[in-house]
């Protein structure tokens, strides 16, 4: 019998998240393991008039034998069939459902970083449509046994951390998100007044400029779950230091106990407990991967633990993250990359100062 927080997940998704219209096309990217909720979505597609235009279903092997068997020709290669699809599709879902958490661990860095570099035009395409309106995203999750073998948790326990986190466990989730919406958005209106931000606590000592960058309000919109405000830090400002608990995670390659300093906007010193080789060649995959592409703030209260996972784990409640790699367009940010790799860090006994004034203590913002 069919989980009916699958199906409030799915209308989330049409209704909130991607608000779809008659005769709008949708890609779906997916993994075998996540059919019960691609089966929803695609009622729901069609049930307003909308259609399916691709239903793409991966399997972890088939991605490892990809990157084991491909010379550099095909590393290098760019589809024009995905790129038309990029440049005319209305709406995309992408769902995070894995049968097994590491596939890339044994393979190459140099491979993954070749090809990063050779999609770097497909996503930049898809980051300039979404930045003019053109495209609408999401990035949602369905919970698999191998994801709560990472997280630690239960397969029950797993399924109600990632129903909870996506508000699919409430009466209407929908109203949820709407009036989280309005409060992420009132923060970030906030944040576009100010200047410059200063975070201080346990493991970071570190500023940066935001003048006339946009704060944006990831409300559920394009990813889900949401929870969280965001921004593209002018690129030389950055100065400082940070010491990240949680493990910095790139396509299941784990690197833990990363401490970065900041000089003029770029990485100048990179160290971890474990991993640090690959961290360093992540850093150097281009001129922008040494650079903040994202400073973030975590909001969504519904996800009080870390799970591996960063599309909860980058919402923590209590928690930042900042970016190294690409910018998001319609921040303002200019740092281009074919990197986009988030770090997380706990704030729940820090503090941040907007322009000389305290207004983030403890986890959460002091502003009215």
């Amino acid at each position: 019998m069919l989980d009916p927080r699958v199906s409030k997940q799915a209308k989330i998704i049409v209704d909130y998240s991607l608000n779809l219209k008659p005769g709008e096309e949708v890609v779906i990217n997916a993994t075998v393991e996540a059919i019960p909720l691609v089966r929803e979505i695609v009622r729901e597609i069609v049930e307003r008039e909308a259609y399916p235009l691709l239903i793409r279903l991966d399997e972890e092997s088939i991605t490892e034998a990809f990157y084991k068997h491909a010379p550099r020709s095909v590393l290098t290669h760019v589809s024009t069939v995905e790129k038309e699809i990029i440049e005319k599709a209305n709406a995309s879902v992408s769902i995070i459902a894995p049968s097994h958490t590491k596939p890339l661990v044994d393979i190459d860095p140099e491979k993954l970083k070749i090809r990063a570099q050779a999609r770097q035009e497909l996503n930049k395409i898809f980051l300039e449509r979404s930045a003019r309106g053109e495209l609408k995203w999401v990035v949602t999750i369905y919970p698999t046994k191998a994801l709560a073998q990472e997280a630690g948790m239960s397969i029950l326990e797993y399924e109600d951390f990632v129903f909870h986190a996506l508000y699919a466990d409430s009466p209407n989730p929908v109203e949820e998100w709407i009036r989280i919406g309005r409060e992420l958005s009132k923060i970030a209106e906030f944040l576009n007044k100010t200047r410059e931000l200063r975070f201080q606590g346990p493991g970071i000592d570190l500023s940066l400029s935001v003048d006339g960058r946009r704060w944006i309000s990831d409300d559920g919109r394009n990813n889900m779950p949401g929870g969280e405000v965001f921004t593209g830090p002018v690129e030389d400002s950055v100065e400082g230091f940070v010491e990240f608990e949680y493990p910095a995670i790139w396509r299941g390659v784990e690197v833990e106990g990363v401490k970065l300093v900041f000089r003029n906007g770029r990485v100048v010193e990179a160290s971890a407990r474990r991993g640090e080789e690959f961290l360093k060649k992540m850093i150097n995959t281009d001129e922008g991967a040494s650079r903040l592409g994202e400073i973030a703030f975590g909001l969504n209260y519904n996800i009080t633990r870390h799970s591996k996972e960063i599309l909860f784990d980058e919402k923590i409640g209590g928690t930042i993250h900042m970016a190294l790699g690409a910018s998001y367009p319609e921040t303002g940010g200019r740092n281009i990359s074919s990197i986009h790799w988030d770090l997380i860090k706990d704030m729940r006994n820090g503090r941040v100062y907007a322009d000389g004034t305290l207004i983030y203590g403890n986890g959460r913002f002091l502003i009215s």
